[in-house]
This record gives structure tokens, C-alpha cells and sequence, in this order.
């Protein structure tokens, strides 16, 4: 810890008495950093570090590249800004050399500002010298990796967008008429000819209609796994599986992710019941965090790959184009798809005007239009709030009597207070029709059995989900649902009992919204995706120990 007279030789606290140097070296952080460590990141919680000795740099993640945007010597400040401001780290802070910092949280702070106001209005001048370096570190727009050419509404445009947008890939999408995408194309016209999407990289080289494999391959992501053994692969990227992957790297297991990240948790345009976010997250922020938080531990995430069988007794995950990865152990975790709507020729709307469910990066489909969402649950509510800031008019159709019978009150409230939002309840959408997109839809109020057509060229669905398991193998017990069985549930072939989240093949594990008895919650399927890394380890042991019995 730091004593009264160090402290007392730094600039900041040099002015201050006995009292004053005694409270703080009982308060501070003593922070010993080695060359490339840490002593915060960006985005965190702020408080303010004093550099007593060494040499540290701030840094910032602009346009996807970490940049150093200042360095910090002995008594200097780092955090000035967000602890006047109120704000969250807006840089991190690395040490460069052998360095020691001495860390204030806002409490600390605080109270020695109550005692001695002239630290308060040093650290304030100091931010306000510091926020034109912020300023200008952040001003830069963020340089596209790639250009999506095509109408907002055209299903292959909207498939690419939602892959790059779930994957943190910066891309700029032009209508085909826009002049940077004629000058960035060559044509000769007023507008790109399709098919569409077009997409063009910053070479110029232009991709048309590419696979999301060809989009992941030339934005950098991984497509083919790097390694041919595994301590743990986990199937699917929602919260549940994305946990999983954070904790096994964590662990120092070699983990492995296959699919591309989100889940249907992805697909929510508001989570307002997770722990943490006083004001709610959207579904595709959570897994954008998670997805960043898995990379940076170790994790490998390989996307747009298909898990085309699984074998229990070999242990092995084979995926489409051959690939097979031996692993010790497996984590299911792919979660649910949203159940489609039974109306004939709707399937030809899919992505040109009718969606399954609603992330935020929708947000330019609904804008200024007339919009119209068919669900009763949570999530249809939170769509249609999310909606409401975009569209017109939002019409949610319930086939049910109320919302109530299957939405949280605290979204009836919010639905109610919405002006452009309206509930149409025993309604359902019973024919569709359009050219080259979604143009119209019939809809039935079953309690007057009247029958309307009404224009629509936005339809969002979000009616429940069910599970897609058929291509497990037998040896992997499901209920009537197609659920996966876990624990007491479910049969095994070892002499001990099944694991709680163990499936009926013994080191395969169910975890999130596919395991048969679930919560379906995302909180549940996060705090599942930790515990089932623990079951991991646990099935290791066992393995282990079996080997050295039969050794």
C-alpha cells in the first residue's frame, strides 16, 4: 500500500494535510503493473488512476484497431474525464514499462473531494484539457469493411446485413441507385443492376450474390476450424453457448464454437429482465459482448459452418464439407427457431417482408412505415415498443382475448402509453400477397368473423419457438417435443448417474432453451452455459480417472 509520504510526493496530493494523506493511504489501490498488463479497459466502470511510477498508455479501439491516444507519467491522471463527466471508461490504460498506479474509485473520490475541494477542481481543469484529444479519437467515422449493395428489403440483402451486423463486421449498405454505389460499381446507368446483394471491398473487388461463407472468408472470420482436437466444442452461439465458451477459455480448456454467433436471444430488440441492465440490452448487444468477450479468452468461434452429425461413442463433431473435429467432450447449446406461421405462400415473403423476429438492426425496415407484428409474448412486446420509436403505426395482432395471458404487465403498461401502437386481439393474418415483395395481407377478427385486407410490406412474427433436433443421433434422448433430455431424465449408459445437464450420451451436454424442462429465459441459459463448463470438467475427471483404472 501506498504510505502518507509517497502519496504526498505526488503533484495531485501534495497540497493536501496529515488528515487528508492518512484517509487516502487506508482508501487507495495499489496497482503493480507489468510491461503490457492492464489497469482497466474501456467501457468499464470509471475511477481515477494516478500514475505514481513506470510509464502507462492510454488506448482505444477506433475503426476495430487498438490506438494509443495518450501516455500517463509519474503524476499523471488517467480517468479525469469519466469521473467529471459520470461517464464509463472511455479508453483503457496499459502499462508500458514496470509501472505503479494508484487507483481512486468514485467513493474514494468523492469524499476527498468533500475534504479538500481543490483535488476536485484540478482533476476537473485536467478534463477538460483532455477532451479534445477524446474528441478527436473519436470523431473518425468508422471505415466501412466492405459495401452491401442492394434494397433494404430484399431477402439476400437483409440475410447479409443481420450476418455482418451479428458479427461486428463495419459495412456500409447503398441502395442501388445511390451515387457512391454507381461510382463504387462503374455502371453505367442510374442504378446497380442486381441480383442482389451486390458486395464490393474496399480493392474494389465486387462479389455477387456471395454465400455468407464467401462474406465471412473475405471479412476476416474464421470458417474452418484451426485445430483437430478439442477439450470442449460447444454447437450454437446464443447466451447459453457464448457463456459456455467464455467460461471454457477462461478455464483454459481448448474450446470451440460453431455457428454463427446470436442465438434467437439475438433477435430481441429489448432484454429488460437481465441482471445488470437497469435500462435493458438488446439481444444483439448481449451477444456482441459475449461474442468479443469468448475471442479475447481464447476462443475459437467458426461461423457459418453447419454441424452435420454428432458421434457420441467416437466423440466426434463432423461438419458440412467434411471437416471432423475430435473434442473430450460436447456442449448443445443451439437453441430455438421461431415457429413459422401457417399461412399459405408466406414463405415467399420471407426476408422481403416478412421477418422472424426483431433486432434492433431492423430498425430501417419499420422506419416511417406502417408496421405489423403477430405475437402475444414478451418478445413481441418489446418489438413492438422498440418498433414504435421507427414506424408509423405498430399493430400488434394477438390471437388470443389479452395480452395478459402471456405478457409481463410492465410491458402492457408500456404498450398502452405508445400512441402509435394498437392491439388487435383475435386476429390473425390468414393470406398474404405481392409482386417482388410482401405488398398486402388479409387478416380475421375471429370474434366478428369479418375478414380485411390491409396494405403491408412489414410483417414481423414472433409467435413462439420450437425445437430443430432431428439431425442429433438416437443416442441423444428427447422428449415428444424434441427437446433434449438432461439429467434424471434422461438414459445413460455409464454405471453413474447422469450429470444435471448431461444428456443421455454420456459427456454430451444440453444446455439453454434446447434442454427439455428449460426456463427459457436468458438469464437461465447463461447461468446454465457457466455451470455446464463445470460439468465439463467434472466429466473430464471421470475420464481420466477411468483411463488410469484401465491402464
Amino acid at each position: 500500500m501506498f504510505t502518507t509520504d509517497e502519496l504526498a510526493t505526488i503533484p495531485l496530493f501534495a497540497a493536501l494535510g496529515d488528515k487528508e494523506l492518512e484517509y487516502l493511504a487506508g482508501a487507495v489501490e495499489d496497482l503493480h503493473l507489468i510491461p503490457g498488463e492492464y489497469a482497466a479497459h474501456e467501457g468499464e466502470r470509471r475511477f481515477l488512476a494516478v500514475v505514481a511510477e513506470g510509464k502507462t498508455e492510454l488506448t482505444k479501439l477506433v475503426n476495430g484497431t487498438e490506438r494509443v491516444i495518450g501516455i500517463r507519467g509519474p503524476g499523471e491522471l488517467g480517468g479525469e474525464v469519466p469521473m467529471t463527466l459520470g461517464t464509463p471508461l472511455p479508453a483503457s490504460m496499459r502499462a508500458v514499462e514496470a509501472s505503479r498506479v494508484i487507483k481512486l474509485t468514485t467513493e474514494v473520490f468523492h469524499t476527498l473531494a468533500a475534504m479538500a475541494p481543490e483535488v476536485a477542481a484540478t482533476v476537473g481543469a485536467a478534463a477538460v484539457e483532455r477532451m479534445d484529444m477524446l474528441r478527436s479519437a473519436t470523431a473518425q467515422p468508422k471505415d466501412a469493411a466492405l459495401f452491401v449493395i442492394g434494397p433494404r428489403l430484399d431477402a439476400g440483402v437483409h440475410d447479409c446485413d443481420g450476418f455482418l451486423h451479428r458479427n461486428q463486421i463495419p459495412y456500409e449498405r447503398l441502395d442501388p441507385a445511390d451515387p457512391d454505389a454507381i461510382a463504387r460499381t462503374g455502371t453505367a446507368g442510374d442504378s446497380v443492376p442486381g441480383p442482389y446483394p451486390l458486395v464490393v471491398l474496399r480493392d474494389g473487388t465486387q462479389l455477387i450474390g456471395p454465400t455468407k461463407r464467401t462474406v465471412a472468408t473475405v471479412a476476416g472470420l474464421t470458417v474452418t476450424p484451426s485445430h483437430a482436437r478439442y477439450d470442449v466444442v460447444i454447437v450454437g452461439g446464443g447466451p447459453a453457448g457464448l457463456t459456455a465458451a467464455v467460461n471454457g477459455a477462461s478455464e483454459g480448456l481448448q474450446t470451440g464454437l460453431i455457428e454463427s454467433p446470436g442465438g434467437q436471444a439475438a433477435t430481441s430488440s429489448r432484454i429488460e429482465n437481465y441482471t445488470g441492465f437497469p435500462y435493458g440490452v438488446s439481444g444483439d448487444e448481449l451477444a456482441s459482448r459475449a461474442l468479443a468477450q469468448a475471442k479475447r479468452l481464447g476462443a475459437e468461434i467458426v461461423v457459418t459452418r453447419r454441424v452435420e452429425s454428432i458421434d457420441p461413442a467416437e466423440m466426434t463433431v463432423t461438419l458440412d464439407g467434411g471437416d471432423v473435429l475430435r473434442t473430450k467432450s460436447i456442449v448443445l447449446a443451439m437453441g430455438v427457431q421461431w415457429r413459422r406461421l401457417s399461412v399459405d405462400s408466406i414463405d415467399n415473403f420471407v426476408g422481403s417482408g416478412v421477418y422472424y423476429g426483431a433486432a434492433p438492426s431492423d430498425a430501417g425496415l419499420a422506419q416511417g412505415k406502417d408496421v405489423y407484428l403477430v405475437g402475444a409474448g414478451n418478445s413481441a412486446g418489446q418489438a413492438a415498443i422498440f418498433f414504435a420509436n421507427h414506424a408509423r403505426s405498430v399493430t400488434l395482432l394477438v390471437r388470443g382475448e389479452s395480452l395478459a395471458e402471456s405478457m409481463s404487465h410492465y410491458l402492457i403498461e408500456q404498450i398502452a402509453a405508445k400512441p402509435n401502437i394498437s392491439v388487435q386481439t383475435q386476429s390473425e393474418i390468414v393470406a398474404v400477397a405481392g409482386d417482388e415483395g410482401l405488398e398486402t395481407i388479409d387478416v380475421i377478427d375471429r370474434g366478428t368473423g369479418e375478414t380485411s385486407t390491409r396494405e403491408a410490406s412489414v410483417v414481423f412474427i414472433l409467435i413462439g419457438a420450437e425445437a430443430a433436433t432431428d439431425w442429433l443421433p438416437d443416442e441423444i434422448a428427447r422428449d415428444e417435443h424434441g427437446f433434449v433430455l438432461t439429467g434424471v431424465d434422461a438414459r445413460n449408459t455409464t454405471d453413474r448417474e447422469p450429470l444435471a445437464l448431461e444428456t443421455s450420451a454420456p459427456g454430451i451436454f444440453a444446455v439453454g432453451d434446447i434442454r427439455s424442462g428449460s426456463v427459457k429465459r436468458v438469464a437461465a441459459s447463461v447461468g446454465e452455459g457457466g455451470i455446464a463448463i463445470a460439468m465439463v470438467h467434472r466429466h473430464l475427471q471421470f475420464s481420466a480417472r477411468a483411463d488410469a483404472n484401465a491402464r
